[in-house]
This record gives C-alpha cells, sequence and structure tokens, in this order.
C-alpha cells in the first residue's frame, strides 16, 4: 500500500495526470435517446401486464373454487373422502399459480437481459469509437455523479453516433 502512495505521488509531481485528456458522458440521457431502448421498454411492459393478467386470472379462478368448497364443506354435502380429494386440488391449484409466477419472474429477468445486452453493447462501442476519434484517456460516466472541472463533454457526440448504431443493427 506504501509503494502505491509512493507511486501515486511520483506520478502526480510529474505531471503525467495533467497530460491525460479526460472526456465525460451522461449515460442516461444518452439511454433515453435510443429508439432500440424505448421498444425494449415497450416490450418489457407488455410482458409484464400479460403476465400480472394471466396470475390475476389464475387467482380469481382460484378464488372462486376455494368459495364453492368452502360452501359445501358448511353445508355439510361433501363427504370428508371428496374434501380431502378437494382440498388436495387446491392446494396443487395455489402451487402452480406460485410456481408459474416464479417461471414469469425468471423469464422477465432473462428477456430484461437479452434486451438490455445489445443496447448497452452499441453504447459502450459508440463511446469507444468517439473517445478514439477525439483522443481521450478516459471516459468518465455522469449520470449519477457530481462532476466539476476539466474535461469534454462528449454526450452529443457519442448519441449521434449511438443513433447510427442503433439504426445499423437494430431489426425492424
Amino acid at each position: 500500500m506504501k509503494k502505491l502512495l509512493v507511486a501515486l505521488m511520483v506520478v502526480l509531481s510529474t505531471g503525467a495526470i495533467a497530460q491525460i485528456k479526460l472526456g465525460h458522458v451522461d449515460s442516461q440521457k444518452l439511454l433515453d435517446t435510443m429508439p432500440s431502448r424505448k421498444a425494449a421498454i415497450e416490450t418489457l411492459q407488455k410482458f409484464e401486464r400479460d403476465g400480472v393478467q394471466e396470475l390475476t386470472e389464475m387467482r380469481e379462478d382460484f378464488q372462486k373454487k376455494v368459495i364453492v368448497y368452502q360452501q359445501k364443506v358448511q353445508a355439510g354435502t361433501m363427504n370428508p373422502m371428496m374434501a380431502k380429494m378437494e382440498e388436495e386440488a387446491l392446494q396443487k391449484k395455489q402451487y402452480n399459480i406460485e410456481e408459474r409466477q416464479q417461471d414469469l419472474e425468471n423469464q422477465m429477468q432473462t428477456l430484461t437481459q437479452s434486451l438490455n445486452d445489445p443496447i448497452l453493447d452499441r453504447l459502450e462501442r459508440a463511446v469507444k469509437i468517439v473517445g478514439d476519434r477525439k483522443k481521450l484517456g478516459y471516459v468518465l460516466e455522469i449520470t449519477n455523479t457530481l462532476f466539476y472541472g476539466g474535461g469534454t463533454d462528449i454526450t452529443d457526440e457519442v448519441a449521434k453516433e449511438l443513433l447510427i448504431l442503433d439504426e445499423k443493427e437494430t431489426v425492424k
């Protein structure tokens, strides 16, 4: 640790750090400009709405069956063997609902990743293209960071490059 501090002090004292060109981008602003990201959000929202609707219907059907079962038990119209079979069927239905919910959550996670990965890859490549073009040593992300001082804001240039990449690579 001590050697690292000494090395850092030497670098700072020689002024080497002053020769490194810095750039910065607002990745949230960049993501908000991408048509493919907007389409991905719509796809995810539709998947979520459909899943919620499916689970709601399953739960409503389950509740109706529970009410019918309870009415039969209270009325005394069900023998113990039939009641036990009905309870097992209800438990299985409840288990199926829980299993389907977990399955939908897993599918949502997989879908989110499959939609986000190419978008983030394009963003990274666009930043690299502009950073290389401007000969920047580092490009910092400033969305959630307070940033003061030097560096070049390349957000607008990256946005242009990103739109080009997005248009080329997005399946229509």
